[in-house]
Order: C-alpha cells, then sequence, then structure tokens
C-alpha cells in the first residue's frame, strides 16, 4: 500500500502509478487539461485498480457510447485485481461499473459510502456531485460536500464544490460567500468562478456578474474544453440578458464553439447559446449546421435527457429533420426502457419537451406552449443547472407569446410567470418587453406602457 496526496491507501508499490492519479485527480477537481495523466499510472501499474478506475471514469466523461465502450475493458481489467484491492478501491470501482451500466443511482449511493468512511477522498464527492446533478438533486449535491467539509477547511475545490451546490438550491448569498472564499483560497478555481457567475446572473447583477468573469477569464487558459467553453457561455448569457446579441454572437465564434467540436458539453454550451440568439430573432447564418454535423453521430447515445435535447435543437434549427425525427424516437424508445429512478425523467419530461421543440422549431407555438407548461415545474427532473433548464422556459414564453399573437388561447401560466421573471430579475430589459407584449395583446395597455417605459429605461443604462 501506498497513500494518495490526500491520504487515501492506494493498493501498489509503484510510486509512479500514485503519482498519475494525484495529478489525474488535481487536474479533474481543478478542470485542467492534463486528467489523462492517469494513463501513466496504468502503464506503470497494469494491475493498479484505482488506476484502472479512474481510466475509466475519464472515458465515461466523453459521454458518449463510444466514451463507455472504451470504458468496459478497463473495468474489466480492474475487476481481475479487485479482490487484493482496498475497501475504498472496490467500492470505486463498483460505483463506476454501476455508472457504466447506466445505473447511477446505484453508483451515488456507493459514493456516499465512500464520502462516509473516506471523507478526504473529494474526487469520490467530485462524481457523486456529478451524478447527483445529472438526476436534478440540488439537496444531494449539497448534503454530500456538506457531510465531508471538515476535512477539506482549506481545499477551494471544496468550497467551489459546496458553492455551486448552494445556488442550486436556491441558498444565493451562501453560495456567493463560498464561492468568493474558494477563489481568496486561490485564485484559479474555475468552478467557484462559475458558481458565483450563478448567484450574480439569478439575480440580474449583469454588471457586476460581468466583471466577475472577464476578471479571472485569463485563469481559463489552461481549463479543458467544458470549463473553458461553459464560463464563457456564462459571460455571453449576461451579455444578452443587456441586450448585446453582437457580444454574445462573437464570444460564440471566439470563446464557445471551436475547441472541442466532438465532445458533448461543448455541443451542448453551443446549441444552447444559439438557440437563445435565434429566440432573440438574432441571425445566426450557417453556424447551425456546423454543430448539428457534430451532434450527427450521437443518435445512439442517450446517456442523459437534457443532452439529448440540446442536439435535437441542432438537428431542428439546422433543417435535418429525418435525423431530428429519428432522435425523438430514440428518445421515446428510451423512456420505455430507462431505469426506474430516470423514468421519469425520459418519459415524463424529455418526450414531451422534445416533442414541443419540434413544434416551436416548425412554428406550431400553440402546441409548444401547451406541451411545455405543464412540465415547467418538473425542468429539474432532466438534469442540469437553473441556468440550462431555462432555455426551455424562454422557449415556453416565446411560443406563449407568438401563439397569443396569432389568436391563439394565451398559455394560462403565462402572465404569472413573466411577472415573477422581472420580480426577481428587475435589470434585464427582456423580461419587461416580454410583460408589455402580453398587456398589449391583452388589452392592458396601461400595464403595457409601465412595461415598456421601464424597458427602454433599461436599455438607455445598457448603452451609457
Amino acid at each position: 500500500m501506498l497513500k494518495d496526496a490526500r491520504g487515501n491507501d492506494v493498493t501498489t508499490d509503484n510510486p509512479v502509478a500514485v503519482a498519475a492519479i494525484n495529478k489525474m485527480v488535481d487536474q479533474w477537481l481543478g478542470y485542467g487539461q492534463a486528467a489523462s495523466a492517469v494513463f501513466e499510472g496504468v502503464a506503470a501499474d497494469p494491475r493498479c485498480v484505482m488506476a484502472l478506475t479512474l481510466g475509466a471514469v475519464l472515458n465515461l466523461c466523453l459521454e458518449s457510447a463510444a466514451g463507455v465502450r472504451a470504458a468496459l475493458p478497463l473495468l474489466q481489467k480492474a475487476r481481475l485485481y479487485v479482490n487484493k484491492a482496498s475497501r475504498r478501491e472496490q467500492l470505486w470501482l463498483l460505483a463506476v461499473e454501476a455508472w457504466a451500466k447506466g445505473d447511477t443511482d446505484l453508483a451515488v449511493r456507493l459514493h456516499l459510502d465512500i464520502a462516509e468512511g473516506w471523507p478526504r477522498d473529494l474526487a469520490s464527492v467530485k462524481l457523486c456531485q456529478y451524478h447527483q446533478f445529472n438526476q436534478g438533486d440540488a439537496a444531494g449535491m449539497l448534503a454530500v460536500i456538506d457531510a465531508v467539509l471538515p476535512a477539506h477547511r482549506d481545499d477551494p475545490h471544496a468550497h467551489g464544490m459546496r458553492a455551486f451546490a448552494l445556488e442550486e438550491c436556491g441558498r444565493l448569498r451562501d453560495a456567493e460567500m463560498a464561492g468568493r472564499y474558494a477563489v481568496e483560497l486561490r485564485r484559479r478555481e474555475p468552478w467557484a468562478h462559475h458558481a458565483v457567475a450563478h448567484v450574480m446572473a439569478a439575480e440580474g447583477r449583469l454588471d457586476e456578474g460581468i466583471d466577475w468573469l472577464e476578471s479571472h477569464a485569463e485563469t481559463w487558459e489552461d481549463c479543458n474544453s467544458f470549463m473553458l467553453t461553459h464560463n464563457w457561455w456564462h459571460l455571453a448569457l449576461m451579455y444578452l440578458d443587456r441586450d448585446d446579441a453582437a457580444g454574445a454572437l462573437d464570444l460564440y465564434d471566439q470563446r464557445v464553439w471551436g475547441v472541442w467540436k466532438d465532445y458533448s458539453q461543448d455541443q451542448v454550451n453551443a446549441a444552447s447559446l444559439l438557440w437563445r440568439l435565434d429566440l432573440r430573432g438574432v441571425p445566426v447564418g450557417n453556424r447551425w449546421r456546423d454543430v448539428a454535423r457534430h451532434v450527427a453521430a450521437r443518435e445512439a447515445d442517450h446517456l442523459e435527457p437534457l443532452l439529448d435535447l440540446h442536439y435535437l435543437m441542432a438537428l431542428l434549427r439546422a433543417g435535418m429533420d429525418g435525423q431530428a425525427n429519428r432522435l425523438i424516437a430514440a428518445i421515446e424508445a428510451q423512456a420505455a426502457k430507462a431505469r426506474r429512478h430516470r423514468r421519469a425523467a425520459w418519459a415524463e419530461v424529455a418526450a414531451v419537451a422534445a416533442h414541443a421543440l419540434a413544434d416551436h422549431a416548425h412554428g406550431r407555438f400553440a402546441e409548444a406552449a401547451a406541451a411545455l407548461e405543464p412540465i415547467l415545474p418538473r425542468l429539474s427532473l432532466l438534469g442540469g443547472s437553473h441556468a440550462q433548464r431555462d432555455l426551455l422556459v424562454q422557449t415556453y414564453v416565446d411560443a406563449g407569446l407568438k401563439s397569443r399573437r396569432a389568436g391563439d388561447a394565451p398559455a394560462s401560466g403565462l402572465g404569472a410567470l413573466l411577472r415573477e421573471r422581472a420580480r426577481s430579475r428587475p435589470t434585464v430589459a427582456r423580461h419587461f418587453r416580454d410583460l408589455a407584449c402580453l398587456a398589449r395583446l391583452d388589452g392592458a395597455i396601461p400595464s403595457a406602457v409601465a412595461a415598456e417605459h421601464r424597458a427602454e429605461a433599461l436599455a438607455r443604462t445598457y448603452a451609457v
């Protein structure tokens, strides 16, 4: 037995293998580019269960069927030596095997066991949060990091992880404090930058959020493609909220799309930003075609419902209706065979949202609004963050307003939703324009004028 950098036993007598594990964990927690160093550990000790298992983790993080296929031989090899491994390593292997089989509910339970027995294993907590995030379990994300926090009081990664969990739980003040503390401990802490940006966006603190992200952006250059493009994506959303569509489109071209076009999260960031620009009426040229070409290979993946919905957006907007229809059918097929803990997410939310996105893309706005309205309270089942899922809310708003203009009955909850969006983020002119539009369509002229005046005042502020 040797010990890793956090004091956990590793079943190997090869220090090169342990050094590779340490580097992988450090890079993975910090969203660096060199996490693949773990394969140096596999080469140094081909019987090291921990190195083999972490190698499988990196392949599964590709979020693709190909990644699963690449992970399986590593897991099978680790299984050959598992009897000589420590209990912590055995639990790791069981958890990652469960993940590879799609049983992330079991994986979470096993990572919780590791957190209880080995609280210094922060990589296991991070992976636990990853699964909980994909299941929409924000409370679980917070509970697991809080349980181990006494063992990581001075670790910026731990405080960044806690900050994001707090934000997803709606505890915005606590989230900002935790995120800022993580950055005090280590300025290059991109997950904490990301968590604080979430808080500022949720509260409509746009100028402050832009300053926050731009002032830390130079520390992202050595981040992996997900973290690099995702933080720039958040900045682009803030530009959009300040009515700077040109700035958002420039960030798309320069920062959001193009780092690793074959990676799922880069594709999600690109599709999400382009769909938002489309909803604003911003011409995006042939950009959809490029994204669609890269998601076209994902027709057989179906690992997470929120991923599939973003792939569908690209296919729909690129006019690839045949492939879009096949993806919708595949989502429905996945819903029928999904594991119990994910069945509602696929069958009752994702499949409905998929048809709604197709309706919206083809101008059937009343149908899109009618389909989306009842699932809005359940969007968390899709996983992802509030900011990512808000795209479906924005689609509902757009569909509801357009269907009302066409003379269809308005979505029943649209007015209340728009008022709440304007109340919670009173600095976003778009919310007041939407309110004014609905008020005029309903003949409430004084309310429309008041909302229009508010939107104009905000626009003048941005222009200055």
